[in-house]
Formats: C-alpha cells, structure tokens, sequence
C-alpha cells in the first residue's frame, strides 16, 4: 500500500513506519516544516491545510498525531495543546478526504485515540461499546473521535485506536520506570489497585497491519492486551524481570506534586478489554504481561 501517516516521528510514529516499510509499503509522512526527503510531504493542520493531492495518492491514512499526554505539567496552555494537536490534525484529514472525489478516497483511515475515553471504569471491564466517561481525556477523545466523522460520513472506513500502554524501554510508560526501578527506589503508584491496559509493542504494530488488511473493521477498536492488571501486578511483574524490589510506593500526593493534572490520569484505572480485536480474530503474541515485559526489556 501507499499509506499516508502523520505523527510518524513519534514514539508509536517511527516504530509503525519502521515496521510497514519492512513490510514493502510505501509510507509517505506529513511533516510541519518543509520537506527534506522524498517520503515527506508538508501541511499545516492547525491552520487546516493539506494539499488534497496528496491525500488522493494514498491507500491508506494512518493518523497518530498528538502532543504527548505525559510529557510536561498540565498547564492550561498544555491542555490546549494536547486537545488542539489532535482535533485539527483529525479534522484537516477527515474533511481532506471526504471534499475528494469518491474514486480518489483512501480505503482507510486508522485514527489514534486513547483509552481515556473510559474515564475511570474502577474494577468494572468495559470494550469498545462503552460510553465515554468524565475527565479531561474523555472529554479529549469525545472530540478527537467525533472529528474523524466527516470521513466517515463521505463512505471511507475508519477505526479509532483507542490506544492503551504500549511496552517499550525506550519510551511510553515503561522508559521512566527502569532507572528507579534498577536503582531499588521504585514501587506501585499510589495504592496500587488501578488497572492499567498495556500491550506489547509486536502487538500494537501487529493489530495496526491487521486493521490495513481486514476490511470489515471499524469504529472504536481497544488496542491493548487481553489480560489488564493493576498496577501493583505491573509493578510486581517488572520488578521480576529486573530482579529488583519494589518496596517503595509512591503516595498520591506525592505524584500530584510531580505530576500535576497528569496525576489524576495517572491514578485513574481503566479496565479495558479488546472486544474488537478478539472478535476479529487477532493473533496476539504476547497475550500476558510476563511475556509481553520480557519482549520488551530484550529489544
């Protein structure tokens, strides 16, 4: 396929170009800045503009932009940011498609979301069925999925990536908690019974190929794995494979001085399931965390 990407210099980003290039497909970036290389071609969403053409060459659109969540303190400026980042990236693409004739559309357009559509679910499992809960990041990707519409309105398929932990040690959720952890400094956030919905990042690559390649999928898709644990199970799990203790909680209050508004996230538990993924059929490699940690400490 010729598939179009943005966000392709992101932690999930490089990995997916990586990934569909070994695979022989043409992955064509959009970039801010003025191209520098063949593959890359230049668009301003906040300004919402993106040369039609090049979206009409594409097979596929393949939307991962955003500003990272985890990133900075939640001032309100980065509030802004990190709805602002993905609402008009999705808008300029979604309505970019649907104002193309119809024989010049994309197939497909796979839209990151965020599991924070759920809010806190507590101990209760929820799929893709689930209503949207409360909080910033429900509120984020209330908007964020309600703006790929327009493409989907005009008869192109679109599935939302409502996108969980991805494991990998050189970024995400996992990178900041190898060095304490090594260090023996480490332990569950808060009290430690929130769950969190990770996935292995073979998988999260996987089922991103597998959403290309099977055409009766859409609409809101979990992308973790099928076995969620807490965050006290995670932190136990990695403490294992990095033969280390973990006896030193980290108390809310503490996080909420670290973190700021990010803390409430950080503390909150989302039980998500893959509803969608197990339906269809997908082959997980790492169906649990053992093996899912231990894949991603050896890359």
């Amino acid at each position: 396929m010729r598939i179009l990407m943005a966000g392709a210099s992101g932690f999930l980003g490089t990995r997916l170009v990586d990934r569909l290039s070994a695979d022989g497909h043409q992955v064509i970036r959009l970039v801010r800045r003025p191209p520098r290389t063949p593959d890359e071609r230049q668009w301003n969403p906040s300004a919402a503009q993106l040369d039609p053409a090049v979206v009409a060459q594409a097979e596929a659109v393949v939307n991962l932009a955003g500003a990272g969540v985890g990133d900075r303190r939640w001032t309100a400026e980065y509030r802004q940011l990190i709805r602002s980042s993905r609402v008009d990236s999705t808008t300029t693409l979604a309505i970019t498609i649907a104002g193309l004739p119809a024989q010049d559309r994309p197939a497909v357009l796979l839209n990151s979301s965020a599991v924070g559509w759920y809010g806190d679910t507590g101990d209760r499992a929820v799929e893709e069925d689930a209503p949207a809960g409360e909080g910033f990041l429900a509120d984020v990707c209330r908007v964020w999925e309600a703006a790929t519409r327009p493409a989907e309105d005009a008869g192109v398929r679109v599935a939302r990536l409502r996108t969980g932990l991805p494991l990998d040690r050189a970024g995400g959720m996992l990178k900041p908690q190898l060095l304490p952890m090594r260090l023996g400094v480490s332990g569950k956030l808060g009290g430690g019974r929130q769950w969190w919905p990770w996935m292995s990042m073979a998988d999260f690559l996987d089922a991103v190929v597998f959403l290309l390649e099977t055409d009766d999928l859409a609409g809101p898709v979990n992308m973790v794995g099928p076995a969620p644990v807490t965050n006290a199970e995670f932190t136990r799990e990695l403490a294992r494979q990095l033969h280390r203790p973990a006896f030193m909680p980290i108390p809310a209050v503490a996080l909420k001085v670290v973190l700021g508004g990010f803390a409430t996230e950080a503390l909150s538990s989302s039980r998500v399931l893959p509803g969608a993924l197990t339906r269809a059929g997908f082959p997980y490699r790492h169906p649990d965390l053992r093996t899912a940690l231990q894949a991603a400490l050896a890359d």
